[in-house]
């Protein structure tokens, strides 16, 4: 379902992790409410996300901070302002126990996954005009954890910490900082974490992580997406953790 137009008339939005499902369908439902909206991402696809919503693509590296403060000035630039940020680029990692875990893919995930989002709070509140919306994509495993995660569980709370940080900051300017947190999703960054979390086919592995769901099923990215344009839009809703999870961190 797509949102109501012109629930985000006249505003300016920068998504990171653009070209993958949760920042595509995110820029998708933006655009659809009104928003102009700037993509980013490494994956060169991020231009056809950019053209398809009449926004504009830019191919960075979301834990670069040169990058990082360009794609926010690019935004303001072209668009005249910045009003919604989400940083929503990920990275998975391995999975392994913690006394075998490579210390060189505990370290890029970090630099993905928690720098990545301290680099867009820290340039795009820096501009954002004053009652505008920071989302940060975090997971379930940011409520909660299994073993063989370390690296992702531990990002995923980091920013939880930033997010509480940012949104007492950002406060006092009517800005609204907030966390999602999704449960599996439908898309092929979930999949792969799945076969190599059960060593099984794409399938079996989908089956055991839904019978783990209390829903019994996989989200859809617009769902996701869903929950992001709310935090989006406006409200009195700041300093949260917004599960999105069919209820697996209950």
């Amino acid at each position: 379902m797509l949102p109501a137009v012109g629930e985000l008339d006249g505003k300016v939005a920068l998504i990171t992790g653009g070209a993958g499902s949760i920042g595509a369908t995110t820029a998708r439902v933006f655009a659809a409410a009104g928003a102009s909206v700037v993509v980013c991402d490494l994956d060169e696809r991020v231009h056809d996300v950019a053209a398809e919503i009449g926004g504009a693509g830019i191919v960075a590296d979301a834990a670069d901070a040169d990058a990082v403060r360009d794609a926010v000035a690019t935004t303001v630039e072209r668009f005249g302002g910045l009003d919604i940020a989400f940083a929503n680029a990920g990275a998975f990692g391995v999975v392994s126990q913690i006394a075998d875990y490579p210390d060189d893919v505990f370290d890029q995930v970090m630099r993905v996954n928690v720098r990545g989002p301290f680099l867009l709070c820290k340039h795009a509140l820096a501009v954002m005009r004053d009652g505008g919306s920071l989302i940060i994509n975090s997971s379930v495993v940011g409520l909660t954890s299994d073993p063989g995660i370390v690296a992702y569980a531990t990002s995923k709370h980091a920013v939880v910490g930033l997010m509480r940080t940012a949104a007492k900051e950002a406060a006092p300017r009517g800005i609204r900082v907030n966390t999602v947190h999704p449960g599996p999703v439908d898309n092929a960054f979930q999949h792969a974490i799945e076969v190599t979390a059960t060593g099984k086919s794409e399938d079996e592995a989908a089956r055991i992580f839904e019978g783990m769901i209390p829903l019994r099923r996989h989200a859809t990215p617009e769902e996701v997406a869903r929950a992001v344009l709310f935090l989006a839009t406006g409200g009195f809703v700041t300093g949260a953790t917004l599960a999105i999870d069919g209820g697996m961190s209950v």
